[in-house]
């Protein structure tokens, strides 16, 4: 019943109001005692102490207005005393809660008072039903105001975000072109001047052994096919010809055709996303799925691909051991950076055990397409 799981809200919120005063009282002390090193011991524990309690208040008051409410605190430099003190003076968030601390225990306590007096009272269980939903919505409204970037600040972290991903970019383009360099230079340009030396050979051995001449042309005729091959090879992980001629599902269908194990694909799209973004989507979603085959032991894998709401979203989902990490190699990682190029987000859910299911989502609107291949809903084994 939501109106006593709004209950158990309020009573938790009175019982940490009365821990909120105590921390006003030590944040004083500290501030005050600041010019002394027992000052900054009162604070050391006074910051993650008032961030412990903002979390409380940020989770519970995602669950009453059923929109997360994320934590918005700057990372610290691991293994850097002063630089962590640095971050924590300068990140906003720090004077926010701060803010919040001072007010809050008030409002708490007269909202969670309300609440709960309302509920013991006989005589006011009917008001009680209607008016603890919209007192602890107002609550959590007002815990959101100050625990939550506002639109400056959300603009700031947007900005900064925008900034490490596209560095990240940066460097994964420079990457990528290095090894379009190695690929050409060790592959096909070898090929073709083994080729070019073939050629060379069989003319001047025309006139006086045919025989070598036409065996010659036979192996530069194979050089030249090889060579061809590496081209297309590295032409195709620049941007796959299948992507460009069948559009992001078929390239995806395409894929999955190719692995030993049985995958599903199921899709419904309207139209086309943009060309970079489409691209990008391929490859984290042909990441996935050659992870699926290397390390997930997996029977059966799927792929949904969708658009609503105006983000594309892309779930890569199979039946293996589990225990899919990004942490622990560079395929995962860089997909999320191609996402985050894009302002878009991977999130991965990989238990022991499995099942894991990695979902790519990214903001976009789709063009209009007459590819009937690419835009009706099917689902299609492999």
């Amino acid at each position: 019943m939501r109106q006593l799981r709004l209950t158990g809200y309020a009573v938790v919120q009175l019982l940490l109001a009365i821990v909120m005063i105590v921390m006003v009282v030590l944040w004083v002390a500290g501030l005050v005692l600041a010019l002394v090193w027992v000052g900054i011991a009162v604070l050391a524990v006074c910051i993650p102490a008032t961030r412990w309690i903002a979390n409380r208040h940020r989770a519970m008051a995602a669950q009453v207005l059923g929109a997360p409410v994320p934590v918005p605190y700057r990372p610290h430099p691991r293994g850097d005393l002063i630089g962590t003190i640095r971050v924590v003076v300068a990140d906003p968030m720090t004077w926010r809660d701060l803010a919040w601390l001072v007010v809050a225990p008030v409002v708490g306590i007269v909202v969670s008072l309300v609440v709960v007096i309302l509920l013991l009272c006989v005589a006011t269980g009917v008001v009680w039903w209607f008016l603890t939903p919209p007192l602890m919505t107002a609550r959590a409204h007002f815990d959101r105001f100050f625990l939550a970037y506002g639109r400056t600040g959300q603009l700031e972290q947007q900005v900064q975000h925008l900034t490490e991903t596209r560095a990240d970019l940066v460097d994964h383009s420079a990457a990528e072109l290095r090894r379009l360099e190695r690929d050409l230079h060790d592959g096909a340009q070898a090929r073709l001047v083994a080729l070019s030396m073939s050629l060379g050979m069989a003319d001047a051995a025309f006139d006086e052994d045919p025989e070598t001449a036409r065996r010659l042309v036979r192996e530069a005729r194979s050089t030249a096919g090889a060579a061809i091959g590496d081209l297309r090879s590295v032409v195709r992980g620049i941007h796959p010809p299948v992507l460009a001629d069948r559009g992001l599902v078929g390239a995806v269908q395409a894929i999955a055709l190719d692995l030993p194990i049985d995958v599903r694909v199921g899709a419904r799209l309207t139209g086309r996303p943009p060309a970079p973004l489409e691209s990008a989507l391929y490859f984290g979603v042909a990441e996935c799925l050659a992870n699926v085959g290397k390390h997930a032991g997996a029977e059966h894998a799927w792929v949904t691909l969708e658009h609503a709401d105006g983000r594309l979203r892309a779930v890569v989902g199979d039946d293996g051991a589990g225990g899919a990490d990004p942490a622990r190699g560079t395929g995962l990682r860089g997909v999320m950076r191609r996402m985050s190029a894009f302002d878009g987000t991977m999130a991965v859910s990989s238990p022991p055990g499995g099942p894991t299911l990695i979902t790519l989502e990214v903001p976009c609107a789709l063009r209009p397409t007459n590819d009937l291949d690419s835009s009706s809903p099917r689902t299609m084994p492999c």
